[in-house]
């Protein structure tokens, strides 16, 4: 049995999982794929202290579980299906049959990218269709491409692959973009960007791979056939919180809901980084949420053991 088991390994499980294991504390991070969560799709990082230069996403990914791995911390890479409770126990059933048990739970499994929902786009992903620019955008060098979206990762994304494709669509909804003043300021004086808005995406047709973009105008009725060589989904996330099944409260999207503390509505169950409800989703918020509820993780399991020793 571990005393804290983390579930994600993006900035705010390792952030957490640092402050547990340099307090002596047994620490295991679950993770599905690879330390880093969602900064491994992030080319470049210019707003986290330290680095004047900027960093790369896997770069500070790797850092974090180096930092994370030195004081003794475990990982172990799996998927988690369900968690159930046992008196002050945390259980942990993976996809995989094993079952894991702790005092504690941080559960910092981070969000993914939301689907279009439309025809011909599960068929074509990975032939054309794509939701990482940064995985994929060197493939389309001197190709047409497609955004779908309108926010901070749809723009970013767009600039992004400006340096491989001859021309990137950016396609939204509404009139008007929703990321913020200074990316829309960039990706307006961009010659390689046209827009195209508003539209939504109705259909992705394509023989062996996608082709072109049925799209819609939002504002009359208008439907028009794009010729694309690669389309990026970029249209918002969803948090990674199948495996709870109602076991702690979540708003009407799904995402957790903590307080200052980073405390659930259980117990020795702590939420932090892109998987609860907040304001702003940025790699240092996500960083200091962790920190956070490892803090009063420590908390809990001394008060714990306290409780323990008066009893016996």
């Amino acid at each position: 049995m571990e005393r804290v088991i983390i579930i994600g390994g993006g900035p705010a499980g390792l952030s957490a999982g640092i402050f547990l294991c340099r307090d002596k504390i047994p620490t295991l991070i679950i993770e599905k794929f690879s330390p880093g969560g969602n900064m491994l799709l992030t080319e470049i990082i210019e707003n986290y202290p330290g680095y004047p230069e900027g960093i790369s996403g896997f770069d500070l990914a790797e850092n974090m579980k180096k930092q994370f791995l030195k004081f003794g911390g475990q990982i172990k890479y799996g998927e988690v299906e369900k968690i159930q409770l046992r008196d002050n126990k945390k259980i942990i059933k993976l996809k995989n049959g094993q079952i894991l048990e702790s005092d504690v739970l941080i559960i910092a499994s981070g969000c993914s990218r939301k689907k279009l929902g439309v025809k011909g786009e599960e068929e074509f992903i990975g032939k054309g269709v794509s939701f990482c620019a940064i995985c994929d955008g060197a493939f389309f060098k001197d190709k047409e491409v497609a955004v779908i979206g309108g926010g901070d990762s749809a723009v970013e994304e767009s600039i992004y692959l400006t340096r491989f494709a001859k021309i990137v669509y950016l396609i939204h909804r509404r009139e008007e973009l929703r990321a913020k003043r200074y990316l829309q300021e960039e990706v307006k004086k961009n010659e390689k960007i046209k827009f195209i808005i508003p539209y939504i995406v109705k259909e992705i047709k394509g023989k062996e791979k996608a082709e072109s973009l049925i799209l819609q105008n939002t504002m009359k009725e208008e439907n028009i056939e794009l010729r694309i060589d690669g389309i990026f989904i970029s249209v918002g996330h969803k948090p990674n919180t199948q495996f709870l099944n109602g076991l702690v409260k979540t708003n009407e999207n799904g995402f957790i809901i903590v307080n200052e503390k980073m405390e659930t509505n259980i117990k020795g169950i702590y939420a932090c980084g892109d998987v609860i409800k907040k304001s702003l989703y940025q790699i240092i918020t996500a960083a200091s949420e962790g920190m956070i509820a490892a803090f009063f993780a420590e908390r809990y399991l001394e008060n714990l053991v306290s409780n323990i020793n008066l009893r016996s």
